[in-house]
């Protein structure tokens, strides 16, 4: 599997108070909601703000030091990992979530902006204007990518790819740890990102959304994941380094054309499939 690459970036205003508990073993999490506005080109070519909302967990002592710093309508800074994780609900069935490890967290000023630096939704919620919500991510496709085309004419490519993490436990033990993210990219991004196939890795910048549908029995299901603006294919050499990429950019405002040739990638084994949509809990 390719060495993996995970993070986000969030600029944003606090929606409500940060809430700060502990576990059983006394360990300190906070957390925040943050929101804000993204600037993205639709289908006719028209500018637009999109607002996001994302809820993003702080722990240890960054916890509690931040807890009586951050407030309602705070702006702030996150520097954080996407953090996949999956349990079993009362009735049996998988569940799994997709949000923001924060690994740091800085306050900031909104007085140098000129006018009005947020926007109040219908909950009277601030959301900051002019945000940042950047994902940069490295993984493997856990199968094959899926292209289809909205009634408009417009193309979609769905790929997820499991993202793999390695760190050292409390004991000083080497662990690894997998972060599955599902990834959705349009237009002559999506046809050439149609090309991908399950193992390959793949190098994704994007923005982090959340969306909502009703399923067949008409309940609401959510979803968290990557709205792609740049895929880089990878190539990799028998010690799994990078050895190279097939770059390959486009954005919602600036496509780019489909290569001639796209490098052929390595096709690793992969085991586990990428989980079915799920309910998030909240």
């Amino acid at each position: 599997m390719a060495r993996g690459l995970n993070r986000i970036l969030l600029v944003g205003t606090l929606t409500k108070e940060p809430e700060l508990r502990y576990t059983p073993s006394g360990l300190a999490i906070l957390e925040i909601n943050v929101a804000g506005n993204d600037h993205v080109v639709g289908d006719d070519n028209q500018a637009r703000e999109l607002a996001w909302y994302h809820r993003a967990t702080v722990f240890g002592k960054a916890a509690e030091n931040l807890a009586n710093q951050l407030s309602a309508e705070t702006a702030v800074f996150i520097d954080g990992v996407l953090n996949y994780h999956s349990w079993e609900n009362q009735e049996g069935q998988r569940r799994s979530s997709l949000d923001v490890k924060a690994i740091r967290v800085e306050v900031l000023t909104l007085e140098t902006r000129k006018g009005e630096s947020t926007v109040v939704d219908s909950r009277g919620q601030h959301r900051i204007k002019n945000a940042l919500n950047e994902v940069t991510l490295i993984g493997n496709l856990t199968r094959d990518s899926e292209l289809r085309y909205t009634p408009s004419g417009s193309a979609v490519t769905r790929f997820s790819i499991a993202v793999n993490e390695r760190f050292r436990d409390r004991n000083g033990q080497d662990q690894e740890r997998t972060h599955y993210v599902d990834i959705n990219v349009w237009r002559e991004l999506a046809e050439v990102s149609a090309e991908l196939k399950k193992g390959d890795p793949v190098f994704v910048v994007g923005r982090l959304v959340n969306d909502s549908w009703q399923d067949k029995e008409g309940n609401r299901r959510y979803a968290t994941r990557v709205e792609g603006s740049r895929v880089e294919f990878l190539t990799r050499g028998s010690n799994s380094g990078g050895v190279g990429t097939q770059a390959q950019e486009a954005s919602s405002s600036s496509p780019t054309a489909k290569p001639k040739e796209v490098v052929q990638t390595s096709q690793l084994d992969i085991d586990e499939e990428f989980p079915p949509e799920e309910d998030l809990p909240f």
